[in-house]
């Protein structure tokens, strides 16, 4: 029953509302540090809820109306991720400035739980093929434990 429930409050979150409250008045509320803001906010989101495998990532990006997540490329020391699908299209269709400073943060930040190692990542935004590249980077010699940088 809860899965059904599940659909079901998915399926009545209007794409209008949400757009309304991440792409216009949150940047209108935070200024020009709504990047930097977003970008903590996405890790400190990350922190609350935990992801132990990118398939959890990527399902947990469809069940928040975040995107469609798939990696493209990995490395010793970093990862390509694509997000993409219709409401990335959608949000980047109707705003010429929309950021995914949010999705970011919340990458780096579950990424640096699963791998033990110091994480962050940035986005490139291609609004011809309504995607957008999440680049993450680790570095090897900061291994982190329980949040904290230890070597």
């Amino acid at each position: 029953m809860a899965e059904n429930e599940e659909i079901v409050n998915e399926k009545m979150i209007p794409v209008f509302g949400y757009e309304l409250i991440r792409d216009t008045l949150l940047p209108n509320v935070l200024g020009e540090e709504a990047p930097h803001i977003l970008y903590w906010a996405g890790k400190e989101l990350a922190r609350k809820y935990p992801l132990e495998t990118l398939d959890e990532l990527a399902d947990f990006f469809r069940r928040a109306s975040f995107g469609d997540l798939a990696v493209t490329t990995e490395k010793k020391d970093e990862m390509h991720l694509i997000l993409s699908g219709e409401m990335v299209a959608l949000r980047l269709n109707n705003d010429s400035n929309v950021i995914f400073k949010l999705e970011a943060g919340f990458i780096a930040e579950q990424l640096q739980h699963q791998k033990k190692l110091y994480t962050e990542s940035y986005e490139e935004v291609d609004k011809r093929k309504k995607t957008v590249k999440i680049i993450v980077k680790w570095d090897r010699k900061e291994i982190v434990s329980d949040g904290e940088i230890v070597s």
